[in-house]
């Protein structure tokens, strides 16, 4: 059991494992969430709809932020915020481009949650396969 432990609290760029560990559960957790109960079925996604859902998952990131916060202290938690509100400036632009693209193929409004959130999973793994090497490279020189 204490080899479990130091393991978890060992470093892996930087940040102990356990943090790794349970962000990464976090977004399967809600990745199967979103797809699995709330779009089980097919459906179209009314503005309503989206703004709770989008209001939702800020929520989720601000309090893992706070956690982060409450976990590693104030520079940790204000990288972890900046960095999510860098990311959230290219995902809004990303909307209009998004919408542009949809309108082009003309996909069905039914259809577009799957379409997006299967694109956006693409897009996690490469990042994943990108950024991780990267960033282990930097850290190692």
């Amino acid at each position: 059991m204490e080899s479990l432990l130091a393991a978890l609290s060992g470093d892996f760029l930087g940040t102990p494992l356990y943090f790794w560990i349970a962000f990464i559960t976090l977004v399967i957790a809600l990745l199967v969430f979103d797809l699995g109960v709330l779009h089980k079925d097919e459906h179209e996604i009314g503005a309503k709809e989206s703004l709770t859902l989008y209001g939702f998952y800020v929520l989720i990131a601000v309090a893992f932020g706070g956690w982060v916060w409450w976990q590693r202290g104030a520079e940790a938690g204000l990288e972890f915020y900046t960095g999510y509100l860098l990311e959230q400036s290219p995902a809004m632009d990303n909307m209009f481009v998004i919408a542009t693209i949809f309108g082009f193929l003309a996909i069905p409004r039914i259809y577009q949650h799957r379409v997006l959130f299967w694109g956006i999973l693409g897009v996690i793994l490469f990042r994943a396969i990108l950024i991780g090497p990267g960033a282990a490279l930097v850290n190692e020189f």
